[in-house]
């Protein structure tokens, strides 16, 4: 399999700047491509993409493919399928890599389908393994409670990684790369779907995704003027609101703040899970989270077998010395300042 050279990620653009994921997977790849003595590429697809290939030269790419046309404006299955299996084919890396995000999850298993290879998603870490040369996938099983390495003999290896999982790598504007301009090729018939309209979803503070401290809330908190207590902590810490699965179906919080396997999955600095059980569904969405502060009143809970601190007693009783205290500590720092 001489033919297949190089690690190929497909970046994502967020408001007109590289995406988070993007320059976590360019780190990650980075990483991959020195393991095995080859390059860096990076594949943008859009519309006014041609800007941002230096930006991903600066994070580690060595080359970047991009396909910049209108019609990419807004993503559409079948038309970055039709340009990612294009340059996958023209370029045959050995590694492909997407983030596990909306437009990863879509499109990276029907990318692996039109190339007869399989594709590990979700993964949390990435290695070379010494001897085969081969992508060890590393990934979440049994609702988090276990994980499970993967190999593919197949080329190209490829996996979704979980945003916020692995590091950006420091900015360097003097790395020089080449860029390729790639022709679309469109073709209209191919297409079956188009954007009759787009819904800003809005969102005030800092996004639950991007947060690097969550305030997240279960079944325990009651009510919708329970979550306001843990907005006024979160506020504190500059940080977000998440809840379990209950308090969205109950409407006691948007179902956009839920944190699970069937919410948003997040890896913040600092996880304070106030009255929540830990189901493994939900586990599945905080896990990655560096530091776990779990707060319940029923010692037996499952959240405290992931929890970094357990403390076990009635929210309402602790929350508002947590807060008053943290407020006090916030202050203090300010005026050492």
């Amino acid at each position: 399999m001489a033919e297949y050279e190089g690690v190929m990620i497909f970046g994502e653009v967020r408001e007109g700047k590289l995406a988070a994921v993007t320059t976590e997977l360019l780190g990650c790849g980075r990483n991959l491509a020195d393991a095995l003595g080859q390059e860096l590429y990076c594949l943008l697809v859009g519309n006014d993409m041609t800007s941002l290939a230096g930006e991903a030269i600066a994070y580690g790419a060595d080359r970047v493919y991009v396909v910049d046309t209108p019609p990419m404006k807004d993503y559409d299955t079948d038309l970055y399928l039709s340009v990612s299996e294009k340059v996958a084919r023209q370029v045959m890396p050995r590694i492909v890599l997407f983030g596990q995000t909306a437009i990863g999850r879509d499109l990276g298993p029907c990318l692996a389908f039109r190339l007869g290879t399989a594709i590990s998603t979700d993964c949390v870490e990435l290695a070379i393994e010494p001897g085969s040369k081969l992508l060890l996938q590393t990934k979440p099983v049994y609702g988090d409670n276990a994980r499970a390495t993967f190999t593919c003999e197949s080329y190209p290896q490829m996996a979704t990684v979980r945003a916020r999982v692995m590091s950006s790598p420091e900015r360097d504007g003097s790395r020089e790369g080449q860029i390729i301009n790639v022709e679309a090729s469109l073709d209209p018939p191919a297409v079956r779907t188009k954007v009759i309209k787009r819904v800003v979803e809005e969102s005030t503070g800092i996004k639950l995704e991007d947060a690097n401290v969550v305030v997240c809330g279960g079944r325990g908190i009651g009510s919708a003027e329970g979550f306001k207590k843990l907005e006024k902590l979160a506020e504190i810490l500059k940080g977000a609101v998440g809840a379990s699965r209950p308090p969205c179906d109950n409407g006691w919080v948007p179902n956009n703040l839920l944190v699970g396997l069937t919410g948003k999955i997040i890896a913040p600095d600092l996880y304070i899970a106030v009255a929540l059980s830990g189901s493994s569904q939900h586990m599945t969405g905080c896990s990655g989270a560096r530091n776990i502060v779990a707060i319940n009143k029923d010692p037996e809970a499952n959240i405290f077998k992931g929890a970094t601190l357990g403390v076990v007693g009635d929210w309402e009783e602790l929350l508002p010395v947590l807060t008053n205290k943290i407020e006090e500590l916030m202050a203090g720092r300010k005026r050492d300042r």
